[in-house]
């Protein structure tokens, strides 16, 4: 873990070695996933089988390519009656606040005479990449699915490995509550490349969203173009601004909330009082000590966790944020409004000392796939609109033509086409 000081002498240069710190697996990835693609684009489903053979231990040729919604609505009515309500409270949670995201059609004419306007659509058929084994996330899934389907999607369509047959009924379960069409047992880059490419079982989509591990990310990557992604993630992140009225022991446990992520995740704590800093430290070591996940916890803080002490919170606090845009920025102090005007770059904030950003992952309503590695600067969260495209139209009379028509012809003259120009003169 690094302790920095703005104080101190070499902290611009230690702060830029952490913006500038990637995170990002250093395996080489890039070869094997393209040659993946390939396979998959030529061979399709036999590809498909023997590379799930070989990676998951699992033959869908013989033990079944899908899992039906029969059992996906088993599985939810067999859940803890605690545990499905839950469940229920996420996804009606995330609905709601995904369904305000939806965006108006326009239609409106200028003094022009000109009609103009845009219409909105869902694209036609989503996929979603959710891990399986250890790494199973129902909440990924409802966070994916939910806005795809709010979004008017027809078709979503579930990938997911499930490793020597193993499958986890709380996915399953919040599949159903999310209305998916179709589940596939298949994952990896492998994966993603049927949903993009299509298999003789697998139609191909339009979208691809979920998270995965450097190769399903890096195929996503790859196959940019042929569909639309999401977002490449990277590690998560966490970055606490806090005082010293904080309970160091609720700071402590939002920063190792993020580390049992990935021993690649970042915590990161700024503040402006040094005992509360080592407060914090010392509470991470302990809390750390207690968890089922301490390992993952103890690499990511020792290797990338990080906390500043700064004099000022309110004028140094922002400036240091934004250069990091963190996924997951939390405000813990009495006037979170202030620090939250002055930042203007996060995937998401969490304001105030009652909202742990853990709230965000599961029931607060926001989405909480969102841009890793500094993509906080440029691009925003999951969205309704990640599942939807704009087409605009235009339409104009006898009288509009002649009053902008002239202007067009002028400009494709200028630019050397006239052909251009020839299909609106004629009409003048």
């Amino acid at each position: 873990m690094q302790f920095l000081s703005t104080s101190e002498a070499d902290f611009e240069k230690r702060f830029a070695r952490i913006v500038n710190d990637r995170r990002e697996s250093d395996k080489d990835v890039a070869g094997v996933v393209q040659s993946i693609l390939a396979r998959i684009k030529a061979e399709g489903d036999a590809a498909l089988a023997e590379l799930t053979r070989r990676y998951d231990g699992f033959d869908p040729e013989v033990d079944g390519w899908q899992i039906g919604r029969d059992v996906c609505e088993a599985a939810f009515h067999d859940l803890d009656p605690s545990l499905r309500a839950a469940l229920e409270t996420a996804a009606q949670r995330i609905r709601a606040y995904h369904a305000a995201q939806l965006p108006q059609n326009r239609d409106y004419t200028d003094d022009a005479g000109v009609r103009l306007g845009a219409r909105w659509g869902a694209v036609e058929a989503a996929g979603l990449y959710v891990p399986g084994g250890r790494a199973a996330y129902p909440s990924s899934l409802l966070m994916n699915a939910i806005p795809a389907k709010v979004a008017g999607v027809g078709r979503l369509v579930v990938t997911t490995p499930t490793p020597k047959g193993e499958v986890n009924p709380l996915v399953l379960a919040a599949a159903h509550l999310a209305g998916v069409d179709e589940i596939w047992r298949v994952g990896g880059a492998q994966a993603v490349a049927a949903l993009a490419y299509g298999t003789g079982n697998i139609a191909p989509v339009d979208v691809i969203t979920g998270p995965g591990n450097a190769f399903v990310a890096e195929a996503k990557r790859q196959l940019y173009g042929v569909v639309g992604i999401d977002m490449v993630a990277g590690p998560s992140e966490i970055l606490v601004i806090s005082d010293a009225k904080s309970d160091p022991d609720w700071i402590a446990a939002d920063l190792l909330s993020q580390a049992e992520h990935d021993p690649s995740s970042q915590s990161i704590l700024i503040t402006d009082d040094l005992p509360f800093a080592r407060l914090v430290e010392d509470s991470v070591d302990v809390m750390c000590a207690s968890l089922a996940t301490h390992r993952t916890a103890r690499s990511s803080w020792d290797e990338h966790g990080v906390i500043i002490v700064v004099n000022d919170l309110l004028a140094e606090a922002p400036a240091l944020a934004n250069r990091l845009a963190a996924e997951h920025v939390e405000l813990a102090v009495d006037d979170p409004e202030a620090l939250f005007a002055a930042i203007r770059h996060a995937g998401s904030v969490f304001l105030g000392r009652h909202t742990p950003e853990a709230v965000g992952d599961y029931v607060a309503g926001p989405n909480h796939v969102l841009p890793t590695g500094r993509r906080a600067r440029f691009s925003s969260g999951l969205s309704v609109l990640d599942f939807m495209k704009r087409t605009s139209f235009i339409a104009l009379d006898e009288t509009a033509l002649r009053a902008i028509g002239p202007a067009a012809v002028a400009l494709a003259d200028a630019e050397g086409l006239p052909a251009h120009a020839k299909s609106v003169q004629v009409r003048l």
